[in-house]
Protein backbone atom coordinates (compact mmCIF):
# COMPACT_ATOMS: atom_id res chain seq x y z
CA UNK A 1 0.00 0.00 0.00
CA UNK A 2 2.68 2.25 0.68
CA UNK A 3 4.09 1.21 -2.42
CA UNK A 4 1.42 2.24 -4.39
CA UNK A 5 0.64 5.88 -2.60
CA UNK A 6 4.82 6.68 -3.27
CA UNK A 7 4.41 5.44 -6.75
CA UNK A 8 1.04 8.32 -7.11
CA UNK A 9 2.63 10.77 -5.69
CA UNK A 10 5.73 10.60 -7.89
CA UNK A 11 3.41 10.61 -11.18
CA UNK A 12 2.06 13.21 -9.83
CA UNK A 13 5.25 15.31 -9.15
CA UNK A 14 6.12 14.61 -12.74
CA UNK A 15 2.59 15.81 -13.81
CA UNK A 16 2.61 18.89 -11.76
CA UNK A 17 6.86 19.60 -13.23
CA UNK A 18 6.10 18.70 -16.56
CA UNK A 19 3.04 21.19 -16.67
CA UNK A 20 4.99 23.89 -15.06
CA UNK A 21 7.69 23.33 -17.75
CA UNK A 22 5.90 23.49 -20.89
CA UNK A 23 3.82 26.67 -19.17
CA UNK A 24 0.64 24.90 -18.54
CA UNK A 25 -0.42 25.38 -22.38
CA UNK A 26 2.42 24.47 -24.77
CA UNK A 27 4.72 26.65 -26.99
CA UNK A 28 4.33 29.70 -28.93
CA UNK A 29 2.64 28.99 -32.58
CA UNK A 30 3.71 31.53 -34.72
CA UNK A 31 0.42 33.08 -36.82
CA UNK A 32 2.86 35.66 -39.13
CA UNK A 33 6.30 35.55 -39.22
CA UNK A 34 6.84 38.58 -42.04
CA UNK A 35 6.90 36.64 -45.21
CA UNK A 36 4.08 33.99 -44.50
CA UNK A 37 0.79 33.54 -42.66
CA UNK A 38 -1.80 34.29 -44.65
CA UNK A 39 -2.89 30.73 -44.88
CA UNK A 40 -3.19 30.79 -41.18
CA UNK A 41 -6.40 33.12 -41.81
CA UNK A 42 -9.48 33.76 -43.32
CA UNK A 43 -10.01 37.22 -44.88
CA UNK A 44 -12.94 39.08 -44.02
CA UNK A 45 -13.75 42.34 -45.72
CA UNK A 46 -11.90 44.04 -48.91
CA UNK A 47 -8.41 44.76 -47.55
CA UNK A 48 -5.43 44.33 -49.82
CA UNK A 49 -3.30 41.96 -47.76
CA UNK A 50 -0.13 40.88 -49.11
CA UNK A 51 2.98 39.32 -47.77
CA UNK A 52 6.31 41.15 -48.89
CA UNK A 53 9.39 42.64 -47.92
CA UNK A 54 9.24 40.88 -44.18
CA UNK A 55 5.67 41.93 -43.46
CA UNK A 56 2.12 41.02 -44.38
CA UNK A 57 0.33 44.36 -44.82
CA UNK A 58 -2.40 46.31 -45.91
CA UNK A 59 -2.86 50.08 -47.25
CA UNK A 60 -5.99 50.05 -49.16
CA UNK A 61 -9.55 48.09 -49.36
CA UNK A 62 -13.14 49.10 -49.20
CA UNK A 63 -15.63 51.42 -47.53
CA UNK A 64 -15.47 49.22 -44.75
CA UNK A 65 -12.43 47.51 -42.42
CA UNK A 66 -11.02 44.26 -43.73
CA UNK A 67 -9.46 41.62 -41.63
CA UNK A 68 -7.22 38.46 -41.41
CA UNK A 69 -9.14 36.00 -39.01
CA UNK A 70 -7.89 32.95 -37.52
CA UNK A 71 -9.40 29.74 -38.25
CA UNK A 72 -8.78 28.53 -34.59
CA UNK A 73 -10.38 29.68 -31.68
CA UNK A 74 -8.53 30.43 -28.61
CA UNK A 75 -9.65 31.02 -25.42
CA UNK A 76 -6.77 32.13 -22.58
CA UNK A 77 -3.73 33.21 -24.03
CA UNK A 78 -0.60 35.27 -24.55
CA UNK A 79 -0.39 36.81 -28.02
CA UNK A 80 3.01 38.66 -28.99
CA UNK A 81 2.51 41.51 -31.65
CA UNK A 82 5.27 43.44 -33.64
CA UNK A 83 3.52 46.41 -35.95
CA UNK A 84 4.24 49.18 -37.83
CA UNK A 85 1.46 51.74 -38.15
CA UNK A 86 1.00 54.79 -40.63
CA UNK A 87 0.05 58.41 -38.52
CA UNK A 88 -3.35 57.95 -39.76
CA UNK A 89 -4.05 54.20 -39.65
CA UNK A 90 -7.51 52.67 -37.87
CA UNK A 91 -6.06 49.10 -37.03
CA UNK A 92 -6.45 46.74 -33.73
CA UNK A 93 -6.12 43.30 -32.87
CA UNK A 94 -9.52 42.01 -32.55
CA UNK A 95 -9.99 38.94 -30.01
CA UNK A 96 -12.55 36.20 -28.87
CA UNK A 97 -14.82 37.68 -31.59
CA UNK A 98 -18.25 35.76 -31.24
CA UNK A 99 -19.05 36.25 -35.00
CA UNK A 100 -15.87 35.43 -36.96
CA UNK A 101 -17.64 36.85 -40.24
CA UNK A 102 -19.06 40.17 -38.95
CA UNK A 103 -16.15 41.68 -36.54
CA UNK A 104 -15.99 44.79 -34.79
CA UNK A 105 -15.92 46.53 -31.23
CA UNK A 106 -19.05 44.85 -29.75
CA UNK A 107 -18.68 40.94 -30.27
CA UNK A 108 -14.85 41.12 -29.86
CA UNK A 109 -12.12 42.65 -27.68
CA UNK A 110 -10.34 45.42 -29.82
CA UNK A 111 -6.80 46.18 -28.94
CA UNK A 112 -6.77 49.43 -30.08
CA UNK A 113 -4.27 51.28 -33.18
CA UNK A 114 -5.42 54.85 -33.72
CA UNK A 115 -3.81 57.49 -33.02
CA UNK A 116 -6.03 60.00 -34.39
CA UNK A 117 -9.28 58.32 -33.15
CA UNK A 118 -11.75 61.44 -32.61
CA UNK A 119 -12.38 60.15 -29.24
CA UNK A 120 -8.96 59.39 -27.29
CA UNK A 121 -10.27 57.59 -24.48
CA UNK A 122 -10.51 54.38 -26.34
CA UNK A 123 -6.98 55.45 -28.98
CA UNK A 124 -4.00 53.21 -29.03
CA UNK A 125 -3.75 51.47 -26.18
CA UNK A 126 -7.06 50.89 -24.97
CA UNK A 127 -9.51 47.92 -24.87
CA UNK A 128 -12.64 49.90 -27.43
CA UNK A 129 -15.53 50.55 -25.24
CA UNK A 130 -14.31 48.14 -22.47
CA UNK A 131 -10.74 49.93 -20.86
CA UNK A 132 -9.93 53.53 -21.75
CA UNK A 133 -6.02 54.63 -21.90
CA UNK A 134 -4.90 57.84 -19.97
CA UNK A 135 -2.19 59.26 -21.79
CA UNK A 136 -2.46 57.56 -24.99
CA UNK A 137 0.51 56.43 -26.79
CA UNK A 138 1.49 57.05 -29.87
CA UNK A 139 2.08 53.94 -32.36
CA UNK A 140 2.35 56.14 -35.30
CA UNK A 141 5.44 55.94 -38.25
CA UNK A 142 7.26 53.21 -36.35
CA UNK A 143 7.57 49.53 -35.08
CA UNK A 144 5.42 48.81 -31.98
CA UNK A 145 5.11 45.51 -29.88
CA UNK A 146 1.98 44.92 -28.28
CA UNK A 147 2.01 41.73 -25.50
CA UNK A 148 -1.42 40.89 -24.80
CA UNK A 149 -2.80 38.36 -22.06
CA UNK A 150 -6.07 36.82 -21.85
CA UNK A 151 -6.51 34.61 -19.10
CA UNK A 152 -10.19 34.29 -17.91
CA UNK A 153 -11.63 37.47 -17.14
CA UNK A 154 -8.26 39.10 -16.45
CA UNK A 155 -7.36 41.59 -19.41
CA UNK A 156 -3.76 42.99 -19.88
CA UNK A 157 -2.29 45.19 -22.36
CA UNK A 158 1.70 45.95 -22.89
CA UNK A 159 2.24 48.45 -25.59
CA UNK A 160 6.05 48.88 -25.79
CA UNK A 161 7.05 47.84 -22.59
CA UNK A 162 4.09 49.88 -20.80
CA UNK A 163 1.09 48.42 -19.66
CA UNK A 164 -2.01 50.61 -20.71
CA UNK A 165 -4.79 47.82 -19.57
CA UNK A 166 -4.87 45.73 -16.54
CA UNK A 167 -9.23 44.92 -15.95
CA UNK A 168 -11.25 42.12 -15.25
CA UNK A 169 -14.25 41.87 -17.96
CA UNK A 170 -15.92 38.48 -18.30
CA UNK A 171 -17.76 39.55 -21.63
CA UNK A 172 -16.29 37.01 -24.10
CA UNK A 173 -14.70 33.82 -23.13
CA UNK A 174 -13.66 32.53 -26.66
CA UNK A 175 -13.09 32.96 -30.53
CA UNK A 176 -11.31 33.82 -33.05
CA UNK A 177 -8.49 36.38 -33.52
CA UNK A 178 -8.49 39.43 -36.34
CA UNK A 179 -6.12 41.78 -37.39
CA UNK A 180 -7.33 44.78 -39.19
CA UNK A 181 -6.80 47.30 -41.60
CA UNK A 182 -9.40 50.49 -41.20
CA UNK A 183 -7.30 53.02 -43.14
CA UNK A 184 -3.53 53.88 -43.25
CA UNK A 185 -0.51 51.64 -43.91
CA UNK A 186 -0.44 48.51 -41.12
CA UNK A 187 2.21 46.39 -41.14
CA UNK A 188 2.90 42.74 -39.04
CA UNK A 189 5.84 41.25 -39.07
CA UNK A 190 5.76 38.83 -36.56
CA UNK A 191 2.61 37.89 -34.35
CA UNK A 192 2.81 34.12 -31.64
CA UNK A 193 0.53 33.09 -29.49
CA UNK A 194 0.51 30.56 -26.52
CA UNK A 195 -2.17 29.00 -24.95
CA UNK A 196 -2.24 29.25 -21.27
Amino acid sequence: MKARIASLAALTAVAVLTGCATGGGGGWTTLVDGTKGLDNFNRVGEANWVAADGAVSSNSGGKDPGYLVTKANYKDFMLRAEFWASDDANSGIFMRCQEPNRINDENCYEANIFDQRPDPTYGTGAIVKVAKVDPMPKAGGKWNTYEITMQGKRLVLVLNGQKTVDIEDGKFASGPIALQWGRGTIRWRKVEIRPL
